[in-house]
């Protein structure tokens, strides 16, 4: 099954008709991962075993015609906890760690007959900007091999745009859903903070992680997103608020829409490739009936300064019970207590982790937490202002996902604070919470790039709505990448 040719609704219509099985779309899943594995490495565990017992299960009863999820294999970021299949953060410290039940968003899939079929790659801990920093492997380019997919959840992006699924989840905490959508040419969703529940998320930062969907259309991601969003009681930050049908929003009609660009995404530092791209799909806004004007969002600029306090600071708590004492890696030369603690998290944490725990450690130190995590709060309170100010008379804020289009494997991964950057566009939707989706607008030297869309709390649907009517309008979805070894 080559998933770059197919959708949801094709697929479905097959296994409705009785063309195709899921156990038959499980083998044909597997063997195109195993196809594509060498050259992408965007998995870290396939479950054969589990798909088809699960695609068993779908066989044994009519395919509900309303059920666009029945039988689908989908990816897995490996921060999800999925029972019986081994969830590491893509970290020595959780090598082996297998969970005893399932994610919220995972059982959400289960119950819509969703098939996990694997655990994809990512960032250690979902800390990074290009999948690099994982324990196990470097996940690729599918458009080109010499070049990062992006992160954190570049393996659960790369998945998708190589065709070895039809879609996957992720996690976006300052950028890693849209950035490697951005990156390889696919739909990416970040939806409200609390509109999906985080139960069953390893923690990075709480107040800023949230799980979203990775898709090569606007209308299969609007599908996934329905089936794993909705209140968790397990969850304190799980929204109660009802889920609106966001597929039904996807009626290409824009007219009326008023629509912001804010001109700090379209400042110094945004390369001119990627700019031009995306002033041509504001003029393919403009000419689907949208206003759209200029506004200003001014303590953006301070947007990455800040989340790095507050996510550095949050991971630092959150990580604390990696310790070697109650589950994950201990150390064989510890010989005593002390040994433990540091000998266990010195060996089993990369680089990038180690520098976020001390960083944010220090941020909440005594003499420091007022100078550094207190007034980072602060000016996240600025920027949350900043939205409310421009969504009293807009309904959606437009600009480039990313300044650049995927770099080469190796270039910045030395260099955090570079890295860092990436970030710059994404990150001030996670400091406020809001939706945020990218959708691919094009290439520049071969390369994807992508349009981001930034909504009010809550209204997926005006995303959604802006984000098929451009891909309606422009089919750069149909975009597909080659790369060793044959068209993808």
């Amino acid at each position: 099954m080559n998933y770059l040719y197919e959708d949801l609704q094709s697929i479905h219509a097959k296994l409705v008709a009785g063309d195709l099985t899921a156990s038959q779309l499980v083998t044909e899943t597997v063997a195109e991962i195993d196809k594509r594995e060498p050259q992408v490495d965007a998995f870290l565990a396939i479950d054969e075993a589990g798909a088809q017992a699960a695609a068993a299960k779908v066989d044994a009863q009519p395919i509900d015609a309303d059920n666009l999820l029945a039988g689908m294999p989908i990816g897995i970021k490996d921060n999800l906890l999925t029972d019986g299949l081994t969830t590491t953060a893509a970290s020595k410290m959780l090598e082996n760690f297998t969970p005893v039940f399932d994610a919220t968003v995972v059982e959400k899939l289960k119950a819509k007959d969703a098939i996990v079929i694997g655990k994809n790659n990512m960032d250690e801990f979902a800390m990074g900007s290009s999948t690099e920093t994982s324990a196990f492997k470097k996940t690729k380019n599918p458009w080109n091999l010499d070049k990062v997919p992006g992160g954190s959840s570049g393996g659960s992006a790369a998945a998708v745009a190589a065709g070895e699924v039809i879609a996957s989840l992720g996690t976006d905490t300052g950028g890693s859903i849209r950035q490697p959508a951005a990156f390889n040419g696919i739909v990416g969703i970040k939806p409200t903070y609390g509109r999906v529940s985080r139960w069953g998320a390893i923690a990075f930062a709480s107040s800023l992680d949230q799980v979203g969907v990775f898709s090569r259309t606007v209308a299969d991601n609007a599908t996934v997103l329905q089936a794993i969003s909705g209140h968790d009681e397990k969850d304190s930050t799980s929204a109660d608020i009802s889920v609106p049908d966001f597929r039904a929003a996807l009626n290409g009609d824009i007219k009326g829409m008023k629509i912001a660009v804010a001109k700090e995404y379209m400042a110094e530092g945004v390369e001119p490739g990627v700019k031009a791209q995306i002033e041509t799909a504001i003029e393919t806004l403009k000419s689907l009936g949208a206003t759209v004007d200029e506004v200003s969002l001014p303590n953006s600029k301070y947007a990455v300064q800040t989340y790095y306090i507050i996510a550095s600071s949050e991971a630092s708590s959150n990580l604390s019970r990696f310790d070697g004492i109650r589950y994950g890696y201990r150390s064989p030369e510890a010989k005593t207590l002390e040994d433990v603690y540091v000998k266990s998290r010195s060996e089993a944490f990369g680089d990038e982790v180690k520098r976020r725990i001390m960083l944010g450690t220090f941020a909440l130190s005594s003499g420091f937490y007022d100078a550094y995590f207190k007034k980072a709060g602060q000016v996240r309170t600025l920027i949350v202002r900043d939205f409310e100010k421009v969504f009293a008379d807009y309904d959606l804020v437009v600009g480039p996902t990313t300044p650049t289009t995927a770099f080469d494997l190796g270039r910045k991964v030395s260099d955090p604070v570079t890295m860092y950057m990436n970030d710059i566009l994404t990150i001030p939707a996670n400091m406020a919470g809001l939706p945020a989706m990218s959708v691919p607008a094009g290439l520049v030297d071969g390369m994807p790039v992508g349009l981001q869309i930034i909504g009010k709390a809550f209204d997926e649907e005006s995303v959604y709505r802006a984000g098929y009517a451009f891909e309606q309008a422009t089919q750069f979805n149909k975009n597909v990448p080659s790369f060793k070894g044959g068209k993808a």
